[in-house]
């Protein structure tokens, strides 16, 4: 059974960094694309970040230049380092694993970006 577990969210002033972790199980990581994806109160799921099984990236026009999405095929983990946070990336943070037509999502970790 595939599990995606996040960690890492919490309450930031505006300015500040986070690096929110995801750690899968049940699946052969290597093998996956691995994403970051958000939600905030009253609005769609969207994209944060996406990083192929061969490390290629993609950003959502407003993070790029502030967050960095990695990967370790090593630790079976995927990462997103959040910088410069503003109070509009307040939201639930998801991760997502795709493989063809599988695609998975762990519970979210919420991070708060406020004064």
């Amino acid at each position: 059974q595939v599990q995606l577990v996040e960690s890492g969210g919490g309450l930031v002033q505006p300015g500040g960094s986070l690096r929110l972790s995801c750690a899968p199980s049940g699946m052969i990581f290597s093998t996956y694309d691995m994403g970051w994806y958000r939600q905030a109160p009253g609005k769609q799921r969207e994209l944060v970040a996406t990083i192929t099984r061969a490390h290629m990236t993609n950003y959502a026009d407003s993070v790029k230049g502030r967050f960095t999405i990695s990967r370790d095929n090593v630790k079976k983990a995927v990462y997103l380092q959040m910088n410069s946070l503003k109070p509009e990336d307040t939201a639930n943070y998801y991760c997502n694993a795709k493989f063809a037509v599988r695609s998975y999502w762990g519970q979210g970790t919420q991070v708060t970006v406020s004064s």
